[in-house]
């Protein structure tokens, strides 16, 4: 079984960043850092159903 590869959480607000403050797509900006986009896609859902 592989392991998952945990991710700082100060990693995971710089992609999110990417996303939402710098107007990357979540393809681009997942390329950029070599993480699948829809984890990135995932994070930022998270996030925005954090803040609200």
């Amino acid at each position: 079984m592989a392991m998952r590869k945990k991710y700082l959480k100060e990693f995971k607000l710089d992609a999110i960043s990417l996303v939402s403050d710098q107007g990357y797509t979540r393809i681009e900006a997942a390329r950029s850092l070599g993480i699948n986009a829809n984890m990135l896609g995932r994070w930022v859902k998270e996030h925005q159903a954090d803040d609200g």
